[in-house]
């Protein structure tokens, strides 16, 4: 698989997060650029959760300074989620089993296979710099007595394919995915984005539950609006959130 253009790559053995790496690096980098730990001490996930990295899983972050609004920015978890689940498509040679669980996690025959967490630094003008961060379980699964009730159980790729790939390989699947829904993203806005996200959403037209620290909601997954947010019909009506774990 051919590397894009115009984006760096820099492989390390060990650091605490890649997230963290971004952060420090960021303001001497000229472009994008991806950062991939083959061992990450520190991994963490939404809300402060640690993210557990078995060796051989694929652990990277993506530098990049993204033009437009904060929100616009956020946007990019969706790009992430479509990069992440062609890369498996690409890297299996199957796509049957795979979906895209609102707001940031890809699925495998139901389990969770994928994580995604988006962070920004600031100039005061905007965002000036994102880090998109993704985990994928490539070879193990983490130890599950972390898991909350009700959560999505974790999966391998290795476990339900039985394809086994080394996290370099990974990366260059989806950096090429990343990057072609970048260019989709900057030329033709969220619209087509948006589209393809819920064309492999999971649970599309079935009742969930969106829990967020101080309520909790029910009702038929509706769609993903312009903005990104959750749209769910509820015994109250049509009912738009912004942020939340969600639980089927």
């Amino acid at each position: 698989m051919s590397w894009p253009a115009g984006y760096g790559k820099r492989v390390l053995d060990e650091v605490d997060s890649t997230l963290n790496e971004a952060a420090r690096i960021a303001g001497e980098l000229a472009g994008p650029e991806w950062i991939l730990a083959l061992r990450q001490t520190q991994g963490r996930g939404r809300r402060g959760r640690d993210w557990k990295d078995p060796k051989g899983n694929f652990a990277a972050t993506l530098v990049m300074r993204p033009e437009g609004s904060p929100d616009q920015a956020a946007l990019r978890s969706f790009v992430a989620a479509l990069a992440v689940y062609d890369a498996c498509v690409a890297v299996t040679g199957r796509s049957e089993g795979l979906s895209l669980k609102w707001p940031n996690d890809v699925l495998l025959k139901g389990g969770k296979l994928a994580g995604i967490l988006l962070e920004s630094a600031g100039n005061g003008n905007g965002v000036s710099h994102l880090f998109v961060g993704i985990g994928v379980n490539l070879v193990e699964t983490p130890m599950q007595e972390w898991l909350e009730p009700g959560a999505v159980w974790p999966v391998s790729l290795l476990s339900e394919t039985g394809v086994q790939v080394t996290p370099e390989e990974f990366l260059d699947a989806v950096a090429g995915a990343f990057a072609r829904y970048e260019q989709q993203f900057s030329t033709y806005g969220f619209e087509p984005i948006r589209t393809e996200w819920l064309a492999r959403a999971a649970k599309l037209g079935e009742v969930i539950t969106a829990r967020t620290a101080s309520s909790e909601t029910e009702g038929t997954f509706e769609t993903v609006d312009a903005s990104g947010n959750l749209v769910l019909n509820t015994a109250k009506g049509r009912v738009s959130i912004p942020a939340a774990d969600i639980y089927f």
